[in-house]
């Protein structure tokens, strides 16, 4: 360091970096070193060498070296020059910081308007499902457009994909309809014809994205009314109301179990690329409670359906609700969004609501099938 840079003359008995004798040009001592030079030149300080650490840690270190007076005889700047009588400033200790209350788990979500809705929906659909099935057609046919609205505005909001509303809307309905009506094969043959009119639709408007619109109107023709046409075809069979309201409770089971025990209990994630909020413990969760609801529901909600039947039935829903689940959080992420709609208060949108039961949905009618006969 240059000591000319700080405005006083070269220090007393300096001796350069060859420590071969006195600097040239140094102030003699003894008498003839008079006391302005004594007051007016300052040693420098010896700082000890500090090892170097990397991160944060650099910062918050480096700042508890830099508070205070650089050099040991410093005095605020208001003090008079050469005025001794005020002592230095010595850097005040840094006071202990409380530790952080612990902060409670939060369910994420306005937990009373959850179950609110959860319980007036469950309402319609019970009262709908035992007392007039053509009823509770229509309120899947319902479910289904507003999920294809929902889905269709995010897909043109997020990422300017133009699926086609009118024809995925009409023939989602119709698809709901002839499963109920005429079965797997009038199922398969409305799905045929509402893609077909999604390609003839698009064919309406300027060439540019008809590819990436159209292959989003078939996904979106599958993923919901086609998945949601196998609860209208477990709801044609004969004991059709109460296989329809097991393949809901088990849902719901599941859903239940894997939020109390991951909740209270989820140290683990299942899989945080792409639903953090989701543990392995949940997961377990989830399958032991679809597990013994699938026992009980089996044993004694299905006509020759046994227990140990319902352990598989319950393991197969923890296992396709879990995914759909991850499914539907996989599209969300890839948009950008947190739900898919604001219709339902603590619940988000209808598909959000969607997710897990659609996919059950085709797990429980085979496995129905399977176990019991189609009915």
């Amino acid at each position: 360091m240059n000591d000319s840079s700080w405005g006083a003359p070269p220090q007393a008995g300096y001796w350069g970096p060859s420590e071969q004798g006195p600097v040239q040009g140094a102030a003699p001592a003894g008498p003839t070193y008079d006391a302005y030079d004594a007051q007016h030149t300052r040693p420098m300080p010896i700082v000890p060498d500090v090892p170097a650490h990397g991160g944060d840690q650099d910062d918050d270190r480096g700042a508890a070296r830099l508070s205070g007076p650089l050099f040991r005889d410093d005095t605020p700047a208001t003090a008079p020059h050469g005025d001794s009588s005020q002592k230095p400033q010595e850097p005040m200790p840094s006071a202990p910081q409380p530790a952080p209350a612990p902060q409670k788990k939060s369910a994420g979500r306005d937990l009373g308007a959850a179950i609110g809705v959860g319980v007036g929906l469950g309402a319609v659909i019970v009262a709908s499902l035992f007392i007039v099935k053509a009823v509770f057609i229509g309120v899947i046919a319902v479910a289904v457009v507003v999920g294809l609205w929902e889905l269709t505005s995010r897909l043109q909001e997020r990422k300017d994909i133009k699926a086609p509303l009118v024809p995925l809307a009409l023939g989602g309905a119709a698809m709901v309809v002839a499963g109920y009506v005429r079965g797997a094969e009038g199922a398969w043959v409305a799905m045929a014809l509402t893609a077909l009119a999604i390609l003839v639709w698009r064919m309406t408007e300027p060439p540019e994205g008809y590819l990436k619109d159209v292959t989003a109107g078939v996904f979106a023709a599958f993923y919901i009314p086609f998945l949601a046409t196998f609860v209208a075809l477990m709801l044609a069979a004969d004991d059709g109301s109460w296989r329809v309201l097991t393949f809901l409770l088990l849902a719901v089971v599941s859903d239940t179990g894997a939020y109390a025990i991951g909740w209270r209990f989820g140290k683990h994630k299942l899989a945080p690329r792409i639903s953090p909020g989701k543990t392995r413990e949940g997961l377990v969760g989830a399958v032991t409670f679809a597990m013994v609801a699938g026992a009980l529901c089996m044993e004694f909600l299905i006509d020759d359906g046994t227990w140990w039947q319902g352990l598989l039935l319950g393991l197969a829903v923890a296992a396709s609700a879990t995914l759909g689940d991850l499914g539907e959080s996989m599209i969300k992420r890839d948009l950008g969004i947190k739900d898919m709609g604001t219709l339902l208060p603590g619940h988000g949108g209808i598909m959000d609501r969607l997710d897990s039961l659609l996919p059950t949905a085709p797990v429980v009618w085979l496995l129905l099938v399977i176990f019991v006969g189609s009915g």
